[in-house]
């Protein structure tokens, strides 16, 4: 590419252009939530229905009435349908991410419709690359960030033996801060290489399969993420700053309009901040598309393919025709127009005969070592054949005027 482009517009663009793959996401999750949110109603309904502690709760907000509430359900019996679908919450959650991440990278970077059947195909076909990206990030974690997260707390002590009030608050955020940037530092760097994963799976190998190494998208995320480490860590950061000012101004704002006679305002303003937090995200995946299309795994893999009717079968780069050389590299100049030529007596030919040996050009084409037997005419000839004799017969030919012929 001749210049180099901003992947923070660009990556809006993207986002923008597939914005049907944003909004199947935030459907799924609004359902997910809806569907895990009705058992948790129904257990304070049998609480709170029957009891005028609701009350507090009703004409305002008592914080001791939501603990007293939350403990009493905290205790309940176990096996309770709150609690299994708390349990089954995490594993729907990650089955619509394994399902539409993938989908929505395809999209973003094949420039494909983010059409819902586009999404769950690119989902089942990258299933199980995504789950194994997944496992090799929490391995990535545990040994990246567990000692800075020991670390941390050894600083907590630290500050806490040592400094009160402000500076020990600053301290402690401060080591705080310091994890979470390496966090999202591992972040970026698996975003990465689930965006390459997707590029190279649109490729072919020599055995016709698509490619699905993983490993082989290690070391140029890695290099990738190397030289335009400032260019991609800021963009990821500045928009996840913007999420989660969203997320807490939403939030902060729901709170303060509690106790209301009508919920649903509260309802659409926590939304409309956890609207523009995913969509922070996908903005984020957006940008980190348009990187590797300007950086591909490939040398042609940012250059769109052509597919057939279905998404999910990339057809093999189209092979250049190859020059010819010698004696074939100029074509014989054919004519382009050939004229019919009305001959009324096809006996005799209007083109002379084929050159004999005498011609003085004749030795351009090399004569026969055996010159083939002449072949009988097709066509005999009409007249009588004319005699062999020195005189004419004069029985045959004799001729009297004065007798009358019979």
């Amino acid at each position: 590419m001749s210049r180099t482009r901003s992947i923070l517009t660009h990556g809006l663009g993207i986002a923008i252009r597939r914005l049907p793959a944003f909004l199947w996401t935030y459907a799924f999750n609004l359902t997910l939530a809806l569907a895990m949110c009705l058992p948790l109603k129904v257990q304070l309904s049998n609480l709170l229905d029957r009891s005028l502690a609701a009350q507090r709760l009703s004409s305002g907000f008592d914080l001791g009435t939501v603990a007293d509430a939350a403990l009493h359900l905290h205790q309940g019996a176990p096996g309770q349908v709150s609690s299994i679908t708390s349990h089954a919450s995490v594993p729907l959650y990650l089955l619509i991410y394994f399902l539409l991440v993938p989908g929505t990278l395809y999209c973003y970077l094949t420039r494909t419709h983010a059409r819902l059947s586009t999404l769950v195909r690119q989902g089942i076909i990258h299933f199980w690359r995504f789950v194994r990206i997944t496992l090799l990030t929490l391995l990535a974690a545990i040994f990246i960030l567990g000692p800075l997260a020991v670390l941390q707390q050894h600083w907590a002590r630290f500050v806490d033996n040592r400094f009160v009030g402000r500076p020990a608050l600053l301290l402690t955020l401060t080591g705080l801060l310091l994890v979470l940037l390496a966090a999202t530092l591992l972040r970026v760097y698996f975003d990465l290489v689930e965006a390459y994963v997707v590029q190279l799976g649109t490729h072919l190998r020599p055995n016709g399969k698509p490619d699905r190494r993983i490993r082989r998208t290690l070391g140029p995320a890695f290099r990738l993420l190397r030289s335009n480490l400032a260019r991609v860590w800021l963009v990821f950061l500045l928009l996840a700053t913007l999420g989660a000012l969203a997320a807490f101004l939403s939030g902060r704002t729901a709170m303060h309009m509690l106790a209301q006679p009508r919920v649903w305002p509260m309802f659409l303003v926590a939304q409309f901040g956890l609207f523009l937090m995913l969509f922070t995200r996908f903005w984020q995946r957006g940008a980190e598309a348009s990187l590797v299309l300007q950086h591909p795994i490939l040398p042609n893999a940012g250059l769109p393919m052509a597919y057939d009717s279905r998404p999910s079968a990339p057809l093999a780069p189209p092979v250049p025709p190859t020059t010819p050389s010698g004696e074939d590299a100029h074509p014989p100049d054919y004519p382009r127009h050939v004229e019919m030529i009305y001959n009324p007596d096809p006996l005799t030919p209007l083109y002379p005969a084929p050159l004999s040996a005498d011609d003085p050009i004749a030795p351009l084409t090399p004569p026969e070592p055996h010159p083939p037997a002449a072949t009988p005419d097709p066509i005999p000839n009409p007249e009588p054949a004319t005699p062999s004799l020195d005189e004419p017969d004069p029985g045959v030919f004799h001729h009297d005027p004065q007798k009358p012929q019979p």
